[in-house]
């Protein structure tokens, strides 16, 4: 409201502004505040004096108006009279309500400052107020901090412990409170930390703990995508030219997602450790936290790996557990380097890698020496080569896995020579070295479908039960061929990166079992005297050098694509091929001795006549001295061949439709050949001995029988290279026969009639022959002796027939 009347206006002029006010509202718009003025400054008296001073004047000025008009100074009179009384009647309102201004000024005043007062307790009570809202809030915050502790809401408590400090605390640092609270905030920041590496100890623990069945179910699932592999590259066969874990096979098995960290089986929630990493970022300890984290991962590593391994427990779960659990503790790594950014350095976490490979190896090569099973050994393999296929997929090195592998293998290698070894060494010492008897169709197919041989008849005109060449030992030795080949390339199955190794170690180890554990085993036993075990030899032999053909054949179309291209040859063909020789050298040595045994027995009467005291010194220990009616030149002529000549001729039949005939033609034939070459050798040395001195006609004549009953022998054989085989004994015997002896040293004559006879020989028997008649003249007066010959027939060395026949037969050498 605007004020007309300045505060420091008199009294009277007040009272004169007052009156002087034409319009009502002015009029109480001057009096309210000259009231107020009067009662505030104690003049309230003089405002009323100044007011009846100023209506005696205007009483004065209206009376010396009314008296120039009586009439109207009358009315006048009568109305100011009225006005009077009203003007007094308004003073009593105007004194009442000075009364009553004044009271309520003075109420006023004391409310008004009793409202001052209380403003000011009241600004006093909403300061505390504020303050206690603030502290409050802070004490709030700091119990929120240490309730999210107990939440496990270590994050949420350290944000909430920062707001605290850098904007609650600003508002209080007047007080006392907030020195001790900023005081306490470092402790609280460690209990953070503290608390929340605690956390993550557990969920370390709860890793490790976890490590051997996430590393089982990483094996499982790459088990899984192996089988989806072969059974996608049996659909389509060029898949199969590309292994697990190569780009091909990676992009066909794409749409089979799995998440090793987060499937039905496994969970594994990384947020404690993301939480720990932000915390110790927000406490500037991050460097602080890498080092404790490696060094407690190195820890577990260490708890992880143990002193020492089984591989002889019956599940192999010593093994399987080592290995899951490297392959679970391995994938949390790398998923740590690809969560938890900067972290783990990928040089710290193949360090870990390294440890734990080289760890496991050196575990496994210690155990080795406890496997002597190579099926077990091929197991481990496998539960290896699982591991290595399964951290590949992870994009871990696994060259020192592929490098042991070798060290397995030759393991491997070792323990099936040595068990085929010991096979082949029990069936050739129980074979009993007969033709193998058939009784069944169905066993003649298993043996045929197994053994490395092409029968001579269609199995439709075969008759059961039969007999096969080969004794039992043959097919028992292929089917092990068979499984050796088989369980060598067994181990490159699933992983092994080595192939031209298998194929090297394969065929020095076939080389070495063959040549070492059949074929010397067998030429060992060719000592025997017993011709038919020999001979069953032979035949084996024979057949064992056309399964390493076969074998050499079988070893080019096996062979990995990593070995160098050629034929392979194995120096077993060449040792079964050298030892059938031995063999057959042994057949002859046998044939011949028999031969021998035969010969010597011989008794042809050479007569021979010598003097006691000759100067020829022919006397023999054993003489007898008898008188001149003792003398004989002969004995009678026999009409039949000598007994050891059918002896002989059915000897060599015998064995050659008994003994020998499951030999190859081509072999009896050089059996026959030598045997008859040996015969025709050994009975010409019987008039060639040194014992005999003369030869009279009818032992020659004995002779020429025996001769042509053997000739007539080997005619029945129907191959003329035998029967030029004794046409250096019948030239010789007929040159013994001869009348005259010339004719032998007539060139012309005897390129014709003995062409054959040797040219030592021949005069040698000439002069025996005819020695008898000079001897009889020469000591015809002298005491005779007479002596009957038996001598030891000796083997003259043999000549190299044997090499043209064989070129005749077409065999080689």
């Amino acid at each position: 409201m605007p004020y007309a009347i300045d505060q420091r206006v008199d009294p009277d002029v007040a009272a004169q502004q007052i009156t002087l006010s034409s319009l009502e509202n002015q009029y109480f718009d001057h009096l309210i505040p000259a009231i107020e003025d009067a009662g505030t400054g104690g003049k309230g008296q003089q405002l009323l004096q100044s007011l009846a001073h100023f209506s005696i004047e205007r009483e004065a000025e209206i009376e010396s108006i009314c008296s120039t008009n009586h009439q109207g100074f009358a009315s006048a009179s009568s109305q100011l009279l009225l006005v009077s009384e009203q003007s007094r009647a308004l003073m009593t309102d105007i004194h009442a309500l000075s009364q009553s201004t004044q009271t309520s000024t003075e109420t006023l005043a004391r409310e008004k400052k009793a409202l001052v007062e209380s403003r000011a307790v009241r600004q006093n009570i909403d300061e505390a107020n504020e303050a206690l809202r603030d502290c409050l809030e802070v004490l709030r915050l700091a119990n929120q901090v240490y309730d999210l502790l107990g939440r496990k809401s270590h994050y949420s408590a350290l944000r909430a412990l920062d707001e605290l400090q850098d904007v609650h605390l600003l508002k209080i640092t007047k007080y006392k409170i907030a020195h001790t609270i900023r005081g306490s905030i470092p402790d609280t920041k460690k209990l953070i930390a503290d608390a929340v590496m605690t956390d993550l100890n557990t969920w370390l623990f709860r890793i490790r703990e976890t490590s051997q069945f996430l590393g089982e179910v990483a094996f499982y699932h790459i088990e899984q995508r192996r089988a989806r592999h072969k059974d996608r590259a049996e659909k389509l066969m060029s898949l199969g030219n590309f292994k697990l874990n190569s780009a091909v096979e990676s992009v066909a098995d794409e749409d089979e997602e799995f998440d090793i960290l987060d499937n039905e089986d496994v969970q594994v929630d990384f947020t404690p450790l993301f939480e720990c990493m932000h915390i110790h970022d927000a406490l500037g300890q991050r460097e602080k936290f890498k080092v404790d984290y490696a060094s407690t991962r190195r820890q577990q590593k260490d708890l992880l790996m143990p002193h020492s391994i089984t591989l002889v427990d019956p599940d192999g779960s010593s093994l399987s557990e080592l290995l899951e659990g490297i392959a679970g503790f391995a994938i949390i790594e790398k998923a740590t380097v690809s969560k938890a950014r900067g972290l783990r350095s990928l040089a710290d976490v193949d360090e870990l890698w390294d440890s734990m490979c080289q760890t496991a190896i050196a575990l496994v090569s210690n155990a080795l020496s406890e496997v002597t099973n190579a099926e077990l050994l091929l197991k481990i393999k496998g539960i290896v080569a699982l591991f290595i296929q399964t951290m590949t997929s992870y994009g871990y090195p696994v060259q020192i896995l592929d490098t042991f592998l070798l060290t397995l293998f030759d393991k491997y290698a070792e323990l099936l020579k040595r068990r085929f070894s010991d096979d082949f060494q029990e069936i050739v010492s129980t074979d009993d070295y007969m033709p193998m008897p058939i009784h069944k169709s169905d066993e003649y197919d298993k043996v045929v479908n197994v053994s490395w041989y092409t029968p001579e008849k269609p199995r439709q005109e075969l008759r059961f039960p039969c007999v096969l060449p080969f004794s039992q030992m043959y097919p028992l030795c292929c089917i092990d061929i068979r499984n050796f080949l088989n369980q060598f390339y067994f181990f490159s199955d699933d992983h092994f990166q080595h192939l031209k190794v298998i194929d090297d170690t394969l065929k020095a180890s076939l080389d070495e079992l063959l040549c070492e554990k059949v074929c010397q085993s067998l030429v060992n036993r060719l000592s025997t005297q017993y011709l038919g075990q020999i001979v069953q030899i032979l035949i084996n032999l024979e057949h064992f050098e056309i399964a390493c053909q076969e074998l050499e054949q079988l070893l080019v179309a096996a062979r990995s694509n990593a070995s160098a291209g050629g034929a392979i040859v194995l120096k077993a063909t060449e040792d079964f091929r050298n030892s059938k020789k031995t063999a057959e050298k042994r057949i002859f040595e046998l044939v011949n001795s028999k031969i021998d045994d035969l010969i010597g027995t011989a008794e042809y009467d050479w007569l021979v006549i010598i003097n006691a005291t000759s100067r020829e010194e022919l006397l023999r220990p054993d003489e007898v001295h008898i008188s001149d009616t003792h003398l004989r030149t002969a004995s009678a002529l026999e009409t039949e061949p000598s007994s050891y000549m059918q002896t002989l001729t059915r000897y060599l039949s015998n064995i050659m439709n008994t003994v020998l005939l499951g030999l190859p033609t081509e072999i009896k034939e050089l059996i026959y050949f030598d045997a008859l070459s040996h015969a025709a050798t050994m009975i010409l040395s019987l008039p060639l001995s040194s014992d005999v001195k003369c030869i009279n006609p009818n032992g020659v004549a004995a002779l020429s029988q025996d001769v042509q009953y053997l000739t007539e022998f080997v005619e029945t054989l129907n191959n003329p290279i035998l029967r030029e085989n004794l046409d250096e004994l019948r030239q010789t015997v007929s040159l013994m026969q001869a009348e005259s002896s010339d004719e032998f040293y007539d060139v012309a004559t005897r390129n014709k009639k003995y062409g054959r006879v040797d040219a030592m020989n021949g005069p040698m028997l000439l002069e025996k022959s005819d020695s008898l008649p000079r001897l009889l003249s020469f000591e015809a007066e002298k005491p005779l002796t007479v002596h009957r010959l038996t001598h030891t027939v000796h083997i003259p060395a043999k000549t190299d027939k044997l090499t043209a026949l064989s070129s005749r037969f077409g065999m080689k050498s």
